[in-house]
């Protein structure tokens, strides 16, 4: 039997009843995506009400009319959310909206089993988490999960609350702590969802599934095997007070040496799902809800939010009215680390056939051997399988002639940073390859007007800055020159994208953006260094601020020996702003080029590394003593430093935009996600206060401290560089 006359109209749902089962597809009004928003609320009750008084109606399957279950709430929304007290009313209507699909089950007896295609997430996984069963589809595309961290605020739909009952005190803090999604198979495994099905069978087969339960006749997951090991284990940690104690102990205590205290949304979510543990669930949904609205607030939630919607515009945005050229064939030049990374991500996800060149068959071996090591790494963490793998490796060859290049659609240049030498391997790419293929540089700092200089081609020649390792690096700097065509740069901007990569496009100039504004970050460590301070001090100080790790270690990564060639560069173009002090030459000197040679900062064994090397002291000439310079100084002059100079490329029009800046900075140079970047953070702070702080210390230290014009104005005029 059908109903279908007595159905009411909705705006936001699509709704049938076949044989007492109703067929329920969340399908928001003119939005592409599904998210969840108070507009649908209205919608949402009038189905609940009919679903609990019908009796015609014995079970509810929910899914979705679009590509995706429910990629969670519409953020946009959150930005009205301005006050504790409309946040407070907002979590308590969802709350309540929730109880009320829970309860479908619960107090009348009819299942409601949530049928999982695409993203179920944040919201989405809370509304899957009301329903009384889960089913999943086994498309790669279906992923499951908590991120709301990720944007500095708390699962509010519950979920701090239903997920720890569903799977267990430990994977649920996990899952929300992280953030991270889980692929069907693995949410299958932890409890989350009951059942993985084919795309195809997905609605039939929930269907099947809420009669089975409408009829009493499903299993229900209290039926796991409770006597294996891991039952065991999970029994007395989570099932004991103790053992919860502990647990709660241990889960803070990493949290906090991950965060540093920097990121309140996980602190707050962890004390939420012990405060339902331990009173109760509606003590623990009280929590949740205070601690949305003291989150959603907050300075941190806005710059992380800043920082999301600012890589979904970067994602579409388009610089040039053109359409780029396929690229199929890529061949990259040089196959040490950088190369071998960009090959492996040009293989996949971009989906290429690569090519790489080195100057002799060992090169070319080393190449092949990084991008081997590379997708082998994905195999163990299960991103790919072993024949996926293969399949991608069977695409990656390599050469130390300049045969097969005559298909060549892009070629990136990944050499040492010699200017000479870039010049040369461009005029051999273009006797080899075709009039339209595109040349890009991979340079960390040389113009690209530079290396262009006698080119037959200048209009295809454009810089493509990686950052190491290429396969974790999100970022990708896309220089343009005056000559470089649309096409050229529509291309790289295309493929940059295909490789996975938040791309952000650049005018040319020397160190361009991420070079320039990473060269004071590590000049003023040094200058701290100089002065007294310590290694550990220096490092342990800005990753306090924020940042992955401290700007000496980064020197040690990246080669001693290629930032004082960086530096010396960018003096010729800046001028003694950009000089390190004098104990630079004493570590080039004495041959301390950091990890790659085992002497630097840091002391290496086999490649791993140790404790500060307390023999760099005397290479430097210093004595430090700790504490010299406090922990606040020491965190304020390197990130105005770094502030500074990201001023200067907007100024200069080396940037395109302060957004442009902040996502550089954040997803090429680890500057904090919880400061929302170099432009943000002046914004939330304030210019003119970071002016006064310029000028306290310019009349300490001279003119590498005196403030852009450009911040100078901000703070004259009051006005922002982001709209926040």
């Amino acid at each position: 039997m059908t109903i279908r006359a007595t159905l009411p109209k909705l705006t936001h749902f699509e709704m049938t009843v076949e044989d007492g089962i109703a067929i329920v597809l969340l399908d928001r009004a003119n939005e592409k995506m599904n998210t969840l928003h108070p507009e649908i609320f209205d919608d949402f009750s009038t189905v609940v009400d009919l679903v609990e008084s019908s009796s015609e109606i014995g079970a509810m399957v929910l899914g979705s009319a679009k590509d995706d279950f429910l990629v969670g709430a519409d953020i946009r929304w959150f930005s009205e959310l301005d006050t504790e007290a409309k946040a407070t009313d907002a979590i308590r209507t969802g709350h309540a909206m929730f109880a009320r699909l829970e309860a479908v089950h619960r107090e009348h007896g009819k299942p409601v089993v949530a049928a999982i295609h695409g993203a179920c997430l944040g919201g989405g996984m809370e509304l899957a988490l009301a329903c009384s069963m889960r089913i999943a589809t086994d498309d790669p595309k279906s992923t499951l999960g908590q991120p709301e961290v990720k944007l500095g605020v708390l699962p509010a739909g519950g979920g701090t609350q239903r997920l720890p009952a569903l799977v267990g005190i430990q994977a649920a803090i996990d899952l929300i702590l992280t953030g991270r999604n889980v692929p069907p198979a693995a949410a299958l495994k932890m409890g989350l969802v009951e059942e993985v099905v084919p795309t195809l069978q997905l609605v039939d087969i929930a269907v099947e599934r809420a009669r089975d339960a409408a009829r009493g006749q499903s299993e229900e997951s209290a039926s796991r095997n409770w006597f294996s090991p891991d039952a065991y284990q999970k029994l007395a940690l989570e099932k004991n007070p103790l053992g919860r104690r502990l647990l709660f102990s241990q889960a803070r205590q990493r949290l906090l040496s991950r965060t540093k205290g920097n990121y309140p949304a996980q602190e707050r979510a962890l004390e939420a799902v012990r405060i339902g543990i331990e009173d109760g669930p509606d003590a623990g949904y009280a929590a949740e809800t205070r601690f949305f609205a003291e989150l959603v607030t907050s300075t941190e939630s806005a710059a992380l939010r800043s920082i999301f919607f600012a890589e979904r515009e970067l994602g579409s945005q388009t610089w040039v009215d053109v359409e780029p050229r396929d690229v199929s064939h890529v061949a990259v030049l040089g196959g040490g680390l950088m190369g071998g990374g960009i090959a492996a991500v040009s293989a996949d996800p971009a989906g290429a056939q690569v090519r790489i060149k080195e100057v002799d068959a060992a090169g070319v071996r080393r190449g092949l051997a990084h991008v081997a090591k590379i997708l082998d790494g994905r195999v163990k963490r299960r991103r790919m399988t072993a024949f996926q793998a293969e399949k991608t490796m069977n695409r990656v060859t390599g050469s130390a002639d300049w045969r097969g290049f005559g298909d060549t659609d892009l070629v990136i240049e990944a050499v040492f940073e010699d200017l000479e030498v870039k010049r040369s391997i461009l005029a051999e790419v273009e006797e080899n390859t075709r009039d339209d293929t595109v040349f890009a540089s991979n340079t960390s700092s040389l113009p690209i007007t530079a290396i262009a200089e006698g080119s037959a081609r200048p209009h295809n020649v454009v810089g493509m800055h990686y950052f190491s390792p290429v396969e974790k690096i999100p970022l990708l700097e896309v220089i343009t020159t005056e000559a470089t065509s649309a096409e050229a740069l529509a291309t790289v901007v295309d493929f940059g994208r295909r490789q996975g990569k938040t791309v952000i496009v650049v005018n040319d100039g020397t160190g361009f953006y991420t070079s320039r504004i990473l060269c004071l970050y590590t000049n003023e460590a040094l200058h701290l260094l100089a002065e007294g301070a310590t290694v550990s001090e220096i490092d342990e100080a800005m990753i306090a601020w924020g940042f992955p790790v401290g700007p000496l270690l980064l020197l040690d990564e990246v080669g001693i020996d290629v930032g004082a060639k960086i530096t010396a560069i960018m003096i010729d173009a800046f001028g003694d702003r950009m000089a390190s002090p004098a104990i630079m030459g004493g570590l080039v000197a004495d041959d301390r080029k950091g990890r790659k040679n085992s002497c630097g900062f840091y002391e290496y064994d086999d490649g791993e590394r140790g404790d500060v090397d307390e023999s760099v002291y005397e290479t430097l000439g210093v004595t430090p003593e700790e504490g010299t310079i406090s922990t606040g100084e020491i965190q304020e002059r390197i990130a105005l430093q770094m502030i500074n100079e990201a001023a200067r490329c907007l100024a200069e029009g080396i940037l395109l935009s302060a957004r442009d800046g902040d996502i550089g900075a954040v997803f090429g140079l680890g500057f904090p996600p919880f400061r929302g970047g170099p432009f943000f953070h002046v914004d939330q702070v304030g210019a003119s206060e970071i002016v006064a702080r310029m000028r306290f210390y310019e009349e300490r230290f001279g003119a590498r401290f005196t403030p852009a014009q450009i911040l100078v104005d901000a703070a004259e005029n009051d006005t922002k560089f982001r709209a926040t």
